[in-house]
């Protein structure tokens, strides 16, 4: 009830938010319906229907993202202060969202069963006839608990998945061992100053703590050099007007680079070497060999894996060659930002390859992309373009405070619009050409 009530007092955007994945779910339980009925009518084949389970597992996973990409920006379920007193602590929080989460899905899940049964026909109407009549079995009864078996699989995957990314982790710190002295006695627990350094310019502040994330990156910005400062005085401190060190990068760019290039790499091998087994791609656009299918899976692995890297690369680039406030701005939020942005940015270079690489391998003389190719298509590039607006909006939250300081500070707002007019500008001559390459790289094989 709490998580109805949330869900029904929500922003206008947060509601726009769980019914584009409402709808995605929708529509991945009108495909996995499908596969129910083509295996209906076409019970003597059921390695062609388990093939076309397969596919739906990529719409299944597209949706499920998108599900935890919009349960992570829901603000109703950030912890607040005060929410533990009333009995709302991160595990509750987490509950909620979980069930929100199920909510949004069902909804979907029903909406595709009532317009699968009326496509069939079962509510007073006549059914499709045309290509639409082998996934829909219209001349048989439905199983009813086997399609709501179907329908149970996107609310049930979503929803724990949602409770396993915001489940709450323990954050206590971990304590260093005591060490022992002469004679067993107990040892310092503080480090041992030299003579004159509790008295130099800062010290105090670093044994006290640290600059918040809120005013490190505005003075960082506001204070950077247009050109490298001298070296410091052996006597002076160089803490206080040294910017604070980047993130360090993500770890994933090599493992990215090496499955990319194994995925393209097993699919050059897969098209040399086809014994003759052959599998059907989606719309009938071409046939291929199980081991190119195998190739681009890893490749799209290895583009999600190298997302967060490349996008790293791309921050430390624009702060290259004397950088100035705004290309300074620019890149540290790209490398502050580089995880939150980056998978969700190489997922949708992935789905991108390989709508390109389906195109080219298009031929004008066989017939369209099918209803039900369409709708995987289409349903998987929104997915993916939907969760990397989410995780854009996830990133803004954010930073919220730290682009109300740069505002007090005095930075105008055109600057804060031109650097994110550069963020974008780099991310896309970085991903756009990687998409091509990778896209072409991928078709060679089919294409023989």
């Amino acid at each position: 009830m709490l998580a109805l009530r949330l869900t029904r007092g929500a922003h206008p955007a947060v509601h726009l938010r769980r019914a584009l994945v409402a709808l995605a779910s929708a529509g991945t339980g009108f495909l996995l319906l499908s596969v129910l009925g083509y295996a209906m009518s076409h019970a003597e084949s059921p390695a062609s229907s388990a093939l076309r389970l397969a596919w739906c597992l990529t719409p299944l996973a597209a949706t499920v993202h998108l599900a935890m990409a919009v349960a992570r920006t829901d603000p109703a379920t950030k912890p607040r202060p005060g929410l533990s007193a009333i009995g709302l602590g991160p595990g509750r929080l987490m509950t909620i969202s979980a069930a929100t989460t199920a909510l949004s899905c069902t909804l979907g899940s029903l909406l595709a069963l009532l317009v699968f049964l009326q496509l069939r026909g079962d509510f007073a109407s006549r059914p499709v006839g045309g290509t639409a009549g082998e996934f829909l079995a219209a001349d048989l009864p439905l199983p009813f608990p086997a399609a709501l078996t179907l329908l149970a699989l996107v609310p049930a995957i979503a929803s724990t998945t949602v409770a396993l990314v915001l489940r709450p982790r323990d954050a206590r710190p971990s304590v260093a061992p005591r060490g022992y002295g002469r004679f067993g006695a107990y040892g310092r627990s503080v480090a041992q100053e030299t003579f004159g350094a509790y008295g130099r310019f800062g010290a105090r502040l670093r044994s006290t703590g640290h600059r918040s994330a809120d005013a490190v990156l505005p003075s960082a910005i506001m204070s950077a050099p247009a050109e490298p400062p001298a070296s410091p005085a052996p006597d002076a401190d160089p803490d206080p007007d040294r910017p604070p060190a980047p993130r360090n990068a993500p770890a994933g760019l090599p493992w990215g680079v090496a499955v990319l290039a194994a995925g393209l790499a097993v699919e050059a091998y897969a098209g040399r070497a086809a014994d003759g087994s052959r599998l059907a791609l989606p719309g009938g656009l071409a046939t291929g060999a199980p081991g190119i299918l195998i190739g681009w899976a890893l490749t799209a692995l290895g583009l999600a894996l190298a997302g967060p890297g490349l996008t790293h690369l791309c921050g430390r680039l624009l702060q290259s060659a004397r950088p100035g406030a705004l290309r300074l701005l620019a890149g540290r939020v790209l490398m502050e930002e580089a995880t939150r942005i980056g998978r969700p940015l190489g997922v949708v270079c992935a789905v991108a390859s390989g709508v390109v690489a389906m195109t080219a391998l298009f031929d004008a003389d066989q017939p369209g992309f099918g209803p039900l190719t369409t709708l995987g298509t289409l349903l998987v590039a929104g997915c993916t373009v939907a969760t990397l607006l989410t995780a854009a909006v996830e990133a803004r939250q954010a930073r919220s405070d730290t682009t109300a300081a740069l505002l007090r500070l005095g930075a105008p707002a055109t600057m804060l619009r031109s650097a994110a007019a550069l963020r974008a500008g780099a991310l896309l001559a970085v991903f756009g050409p990687l998409t091509l390459v990778v896209a072409e790289l991928a078709a060679l094989p089919l294409a023989r």
